[in-house]
């Protein structure tokens, strides 16, 4: 899932990047990564222990990412 939130007028063009990965031992990573548009971005991993819990930590940070301007 990739989103964007660009505003010309104060040369803000950023992204954010969910994606669920499995993990070596059952576990569920949600790796997200953000940044400048055209630049590479920060990334960071937080496991859990099923997909469910992922998918719902991924849930709850496209809400926050769509209460901040991004799409």
């Amino acid at each position: 899932m990739r989103l964007t939130r660009s505003n010309p007028e104060t040369n803000t063009h950023r992204f954010y990047r969910m994606e669920i990965v499995p993990g070596l031992f059952g576990e569920w990573g949600l790796v997200r990564e953000w940044g400048r548009i055209g630049r590479a971005g920060q990334v960071r991993t937080d496991w859990f222990a099923s997909e469910a819990q992922a998918k719902d930590a991924r849930f709850a940070l496209n809400m926050q990412k769509a209460k901040r301007g991004y799409e």
